[in-house]
């Protein structure tokens, strides 16, 4: 998942400007609310797919914060990133087979 050189970037970036303190759980999440915010803002009256289409740049760059305050959030929460979204993955694929679910979007709870 979450590259071992990336992650030690955005830790030493946090180190050098002493951000730790801020960085409660509580915050962190109330941040990463924040720029997947900023992300849905790109397709805020935005019409069509093409017209979202030119704001891709911009969207990367939202989608790459909340990339970072995801794995701060995590690191806050002292959990590994990797084994938290492979234990998440089991559980959808238990949540959702292929054979009731493919084609679907149906949350699990309405699959027959």
């Amino acid at each position: 998942m979450m590259n071992k050189e990336i992650e030690d970037a955005i830790r030493v970036f946090v180190k050098e400007r002493d951000w730790e303190k801020f960085h409660s759980p509580k915050d962190l999440a109330i941040s990463l609310s924040l720029e997947a915010s900023e992300l849905l803002e790109k397709f805020q009256w935005s019409g069509t797919d093409l017209t979202v289409a030119k704001k891709n740049e911009e969207m990367a760059e939202e989608l790459a914060d909340v990339f970072i305050y995801c794995f701060m959030m995590a690191d806050a929460l002292n959990v590994d990133a990797k084994k938290i979204i492979e234990n998440k993955m089991e559980q959808n694929r238990r949540k959702y087979p292929v054979e009731k679910s493919f084609g679907n979007s149906k949350k699990y709870t309405e699959l027959e």
